[in-house]
């Protein structure tokens, strides 16, 4: 009998491990946060310098809830082709897990891409925008804050889009997200 229970035991561990064998996206930015072909940025909201605008009370109340912004790059070059490739299927597995409900898909231009977040409807923890262009590469950005509303978000990405704000102070990120 205490066979049988040590082999249920490690069977049922073993099931475990292979159901939460998905990486997280938090996992996947720390692994490649030094990866040479990812360029990796922890953004505070202070640089996007929305203080100066003239912002309404939702746009305000959204940058009132953020905390922080992660991106993370993939520049796609000549020899990291094939690299590329499989690392933009490990992102579409990670976002394709059932945390993450769909806001909007982007289509332009410069690429496809994806909005979703984390958290209830009316109180998001976590909003994350990815976009891919099979020239440039992909990049993800997760907008982390606390109770975000997904009109707010979408007001003050308007308010930024709008704003003087042109990448300074992000570097060669923010020359890749210029397009």
């Amino acid at each position: 009998m205490k066979k049988i229970l040590t082999v249920f035991s490690v069977m049922s561990l073993l099931f475990f491990i292979a159901c939460s064998s998905t990486q997280s996206l938090q996992e996947y930015y720390v692994d490649n946060s030094e990866n040479p072909n990812f360029i990796a940025l922890d953004v505070p909201t202070s640089m996007l310098n929305l203080e100066n605008q003239d912002l309404s009370e939702s746009q305000q109340e959204a940058l009132q809830s953020l905390r922080k912004l992660n991106l993370l790059a993939f520049k796609k070059t000549n020899e990291n082709g094939a690299e590329y490739e499989v690392e933009k299927s490990k992102v579409k597995a990670i976002l394709k897990n059932d945390d993450f409900v769909e806001l909007m898909k982007l289509n332009s231009q410069y690429g496809k891409g994806v909005v979703k977040y984390v958290g209830d409807e009316d109180a998001i923890d976590e909003v994350i925008i990815y976009g891919s262009s099979d020239d440039k590469g992909f990049a993800i950005i997760r907008v982390l804050g606390k109770n975000m509303n997904p009109g707010h978000i979408i007001q003050l990405m308007n308010a930024i889009q709008s704003s003087d704000f042109n990448g300074e102070g992000l570097g060669e990120i923010g020359e890749f997200l210029k397009g």
